[in-house]
């Protein structure tokens, strides 16, 4: 039966990639309105307007009065994060989002780099644009596009910012400098939420795309993870001749043969030409990969079939809202935190950091539209979807984290992204890298910028 099983995997996976290594197909560039109502035929208002984060005595005298109001139910003794979230340490949590944490200065912070919202495709979308203050001698900042995604938030990439504007006061190479754009996704904190069924991540590309040429960049860096790393993957699909570098830290590369030979064992990995390093990041399969997703993925099947409901008490709820988000926090970042009592949180990320970016959804009140991008990309199946199947054709480069969620070889990246310049094993970090490891991150991006400029 083994044997079998191997020629079937080896076969469908040979079929794969002589039928569609030479294939370079595009995503049709079509039009969409996700606007409420019907689509005016007036021209769309394309005026890019300076934004600005505010808060209010209302706002957060609001939110003291909800977490003085929460009800806590005792975590089980010995559960740590096994269950969720700890609520005895979520009770720290509340103490200091309730007494310490100070919104408005987290708001200044927010608004150190210029925030702008543009009218596209009947949506308000938002965007961070940082510019570099000094620039060395000839030098060109090269245009960046990064995408966050859930439960994220433009607010990510604060810390990697400056080491993509400003290297040499950070000990990098200057070679490239960069100006960074950081658009919300529709739905998710200041961007505009959709009106309709149906705005997935090929429609967000779209969107992010007549951004980026809004901004006056006929090419472009792009770069993502999560969600984030779907819709540049779909941006490089639709528009290939624009992207000129395609980075990722995630991608969703899941087809049968890859399954099977994960199941196959070690042996069968080393012949399909794993490295150690691979075999130490997948295996023992049934704990590192089977349970891990099982344990993992609950939110995502109530996200992907009924996203409001879950969704009313969480936009109700600070508390609620803050667990929910902050457990993802714990365990994506790395799965052994869940033996700890405070979720190894505040080993990685500062408690600032993490209600700041509570607050951008709690203040936005866009928890409910942020899930339903679950609905609306899963909801049908993702992987039957047409740009599923279609390989990238631009130049990629992939840093693969140690504690991401699904660890994926060089050798299944490539099959869909067959013009792969670099593959990092990344020495430490997890599923937010941005925000874990900014100078990991950073670093990865410039060494696969210079791969794409030799060229």
């Amino acid at each position: 039966m083994w044997l079998e099983i191997l020629l079937a995997s080896t076969l469908g996976f040979l079929i794969y990639w002589f039928v569609s290594r030479d294939k370079e197909e595009t995503l049709p560039l079509e039009d969409g309105w996700w606007g409420p109502g019907t689509k005016s035929t007036a021209r769309e208002d394309e005026s890019i307007h300076p934004f600005k984060v505010e808060t209010s005595e209302e706002e957060i005298s609001d939110l003291h009065q909800r977490i003085d109001r929460f009800r806590l139910t005792p975590s089980l003794e010995g559960s740590r994060f096994h269950y969720g979230f700890n609520s005895k340490y979520l009770k720290k949590i509340l103490s200091y989002w309730r007494n310490e944490f100070d919104w408005r200065k987290q708001v200044e912070i927010l608004n150190k780099y210029p925030h702008f919202k543009t009218k596209i495709e009947g949506l308000d979308i938002h965007f961070v644009h940082a510019k570099p203050q000094q620039l060395p001698s000839g030098c060109t900042p090269k245009p960046l596009l990064m995408v966050h995604g859930w439960p994220g938030s433009f607010y990510e990439f604060y810390k990697i910012i400056p080491l993509l504007m400003d290297s040499k006061s950070h000990g990098l190479s200057d070679e490239h400098v960069f100006e960074v754009i950081c658009p919300s996704i529709p739905g998710y904190g200041f961007s505009e939420a959709s009106s309709k069924k149906g705005l997935d991540t090929v429609a967000t590309a779209r969107i992010f795309y007549k951004l980026m040429l809004r901004l006056g960049f006929q090419e472009f860096y792009i770069q993502g993870g999560d969600w984030g790393a779907q819709i540049c993957t779909n941006m490089a699909q639709l528009v290939p001749s624009h992207v000129k570098g395609l980075h990722l830290n995630m991608a969703l590369i899941l087809r049968n043969t890859y399954t099977l030979t994960l199941l196959l064992g070690q042996r069968i990995g080393r012949l399909l030409g794993y490295t150690e390093r691979d075999i130490q990041l997948i295996y023992p399969f049934k704990e590192k990969v089977f349970y891990s997703i099982m344990r993992e993925s609950g939110y995502m099947h109530i996200q992907a079939t009924k996203p409001d409901t879950v969704g009313c008490a969480l936009n109700d709820s600070p508390v609620g809202l803050a667990a929910y988000i902050l457990e993802k926090f714990s365990t994506w970042t790395n799965p052994e935190f869940r033996d700890l009592e405070d979720g190894g949180l505040e080993r990685k990320f500062s408690l600032d950091e993490l209600l700041t970016n509570i607050m951008l959804y709690w203040t936005t009140g866009s928890i409910i539209s942020s899930q339903r991008y679950y609905k609306e990309n899963l909801g049908q199946g993702l992987m039957t979807q047409k740009h599923a199947g279609m390989k990238v054709f631009v130049p990629t480069g992939f840093a693969a984290f140690p504690c991401e969620l699904l660890h994926l070889p060089e050798r299944w990246v490539r099959t869909k992204y067959p013009k792969l310049l670099s593959y990092s094993y990344m020495a430490r970090g997890g599923h937010f890298a941005a925000m874990e490891e900014p100078e990991l991150l950073a670093q990865d991006i410039r060494k696969f910028v210079t791969l794409v400029e030799q060229q």
